[in-house]
């Protein structure tokens, strides 16, 4: 999971914005000063988002100190000042990109989404979210809602992969038998209702239809 901080002082902008990113899967962490993000320069971040106008220490000595502290972590600045100068000086200390504000919520989103998968393509092709709420992770078939591991079976965690292969497809129960059983199988289909009861009870939030007659979808939208 993605660890993202960010650093603004507009209490209604931080909130927008942690709820957005929190809906995209990040892990976040908001400060409104840039004193209270000095204090957190050494932990394990993926990204830092930068507001430059600070009340006390402002964006670029933040960016300083990230960098003195590692100079791999990704750091996009969000500013009302937005002249060619403000921008060639934010890229020139560092910074992956820049943003002036006023911006959609989206434009941050997406920016944030493409600088991730190119800085850590593995982790971003080998992870996701399902239904913005549990946090997969393929390689090491785990998943976690919030910082909390949700225990699976194996056969559980196949299922998973299963209905994200053919998201918001019907899928019947011999489809998922084989699929999560394998073909040589020769038991009741109805192994397959009691491994979706368990899913369901485990993860409440997993949007599963049941198709009567027939098996079953998962649905994202």
């Amino acid at each position: 999971m993605f660890n993202v901080y960010l650093v603004e002082d507009e209490k209604n902008l931080n909130d927008i914005l942690v709820l957005y990113l929190q809906k995209e899967g990040y892990k976040m962490k908001s400060f409104t000063s840039g004193l209270e993000a000095e204090l957190c320069i050494k932990d394990d971040v993926h990204l830092w988002i930068l507001d430059i106008m600070l009340p006390d220490v402002d964006g670029y000595e933040l960016i300083k100190k990230i960098k003195a502290h590692n100079e791999n972590i990704p750091v996009i600045f969000i500013s009302g000042r937005h002249t060619d100068l403000d921008i060639i000086t934010g890229l020139q200390m560092g910074s992956d990109d820049y943003i002036p504000k006023p911006f959609l919520p989206m434009e941050l989103v997406i920016r944030i989404r493409k600088l991730l998968n190119r800085v850590y393509k593995t982790e971003a092709k080998h992870c996701m979210l399902m239904n913005n709420r549990y946090y997969i992770d393929f390689n090491k078939r785990m998943l976690f809602e919030d910082d909390e591991i949700i225990e699976l079976t194996s056969r559980e965690f196949d299922f998973l992969c299963t209905i994200i292969k053919n998201k918001n497809n019907a899928m019947s129960r011999q489809y998922v038998l084989n699929s999560v059983w394998g073909e040589n199988y020769f038991g009741s289909e109805r192994v397959v209702d009691d491994l979706i009861r368990r899913v369901r009870k485990k993860l409440p939030e997993l949007r599963i239809e049941t198709i009567y007659g027939y098996g079953y979808r998962w649905c994202e939208e």
